[in-house]
């Protein structure tokens, strides 16, 4: 370790610790952050880089060379890339100038960010796969020169598609979001032609599969799994279970701000697709969660958010992967499968919606649960309702006509 302890970033070391410790890290974690660190320095100083000289994309190169621990959850190139930001902050390197090209390029894709958030009110995790898919779609066709949205034609639109379908492992949105793009240069004028009409649509097998849900028993098994845990149990807890008892989604989960809770009112405001936002009931177990996550566990903070990270400087999540990773390691403690296997926490708003079918609620009163806006999306459970569908069924043709 000695080669590593007076590299050329070592004079920016300890501002960069500070602003750390700013946001509440612990002492034992900064530590941690600049021997990692330390290790990028004397890469720096192998090849002849100085700290004014290094820029984002070349800290995250270095960082990547650098070994991670397989059971650690720092990834030194990330760690890297905030080091450069941290010495553009404090005036040690510049930005690097953009050409020509990369500045009409980031116009217009800043500009397509304005009309993914005002027009279509978009997530931030859809408008981030939104931009990266139609700055891709643009690098595949005009590289690095000027470019010229009036010069695309469908047959651009049709071999990007097959470019990235071809390393592709999953096609679900990939379409989509070239698609937006594509309407959005057509309704600015940039192009003639509405080129998302040439755009062929993903085959899709409509009602290929049952909803994926769990019996109630099922559901209560993994909520008090959920429960008992003794590290972060209060959050999951009530995480899972507004999902469970309200038919939340992941993403209106983690969107939860501290004022949208009315306590008097008995009542929670959810920030829904497209920027809807309802007001829906919280019964008294979903607010005493609520109250037990709050007095027991979320840290100090002056972040509005409802749910944020256990560990300092408890921020809050960027999407809501962290309530599949809680509800997916909870169905392995308990035994649960779901009736199709699992893929996300889907799996509660699903199960919501069977329970309430199963007990008599007809389809609008589960699609008013669910906050539905087309009846089609709540069409899918009629198919899990026995008997409803056993009153209609047909019966059995049997040779010479009994029946």
């Amino acid at each position: 370790m000695s080669q590593y302890l007076q590299t050329c970033i070592e004079p920016h070391l300890g501002s960069f610790a500070a602003s750390f410790a700013a946001e509440n890290y612990s002492a034992g974690t900064v530590k941690t952050y600049l021997s990692i660190l330390r290790k990028v320095g004397h890469a720096m100083d192998v090849q002849g880089i100085g700290p004014s000289a290094l820029t984002l994309d070349m800290a995250e190169h270095l960082g990547r060379k650098v070994p991670r621990k397989k059971t650690g959850t720092i990834w030194p190139y990330r760690l890297a890339r905030r080091f450069a930001q941290h010495l553009l902050d404090i005036g040690v390197t510049h930005p690097v100038p953009l050409s020509e090209a990369q500045q009409a390029r980031a116009a217009l894709l800043a500009d397509f960010e304005t009309y993914l958030v005002k027009h279509r009110g978009l997530s931030p995790r859809t408008i981030y796969h939104t931009l990266r898919f139609a700055n891709r779609f643009l690098d595949h066709r005009f590289g690095d020169a000027m470019v010229d949205p009036g010069r695309l034609r469908p047959a651009d639109v049709i071999s990007f598609l097959e470019h990235v379908m071809a390393s592709a492992r999953r096609d679900k949105t990939i379409a989509k979001h070239v698609r937006i793009f594509l309407q959005y240069l057509f309704g600015s004028g940039a192009t003639a032609t509405n080129l998302a009409l040439s755009l062929p649509r993903t085959a899709k097998r409509w009602g290929a599969r049952l909803p994926r849900h769990l019996v109630p028993e099922g559901v209560e098994a993994v909520l008090a799994c959920v429960r008992h845990n003794p590290r972060h149990g209060a959050r999951d807890y009530a995480m899972l279970l507004i999902m469970a008892r309200l038919g939340l989604r992941a993403a209106e989960v983690i969107a939860i701000r501290l004022d949208d809770v009315d306590w008097r009112a008995g009542e929670l405001l959810v920030r829904g697709k497209g920027k809807l936002h309802d007001r829906v009931p919280i019964s008294s177990e979903v607010g005493d969660a609520l109250s037990r996550y709050l007095r027991e566990e979320r840290g100090p903070t002056s972040c509005r958010m409802m749910f944020v990270t256990h560990r300092a400087p408890h921020r809050p999540f960027n999407d809501g992967q962290i309530v599949n990773a809680v509800l997916k390691d909870a169905l392995k403690a308990t035994g649960q499968k779901p009736v199709t296997p699992y893929v996300g926490s889907h799996l509660l708003r699903h199960s919501l919606a069977v329970q309430l079918v199963n007990s008599g609620a007809s389809l609008d009163e589960v699609g008013d649960v669910l906050r539905h806006r087309s009846r089609t999306s709540t069409m899918i459970y009629a198919r899990l309702d026995i008997d409803g569908l056993r009153s209609i069924a047909m019966p059995w043709p049997v040779v010479g006509g009994a029946q």
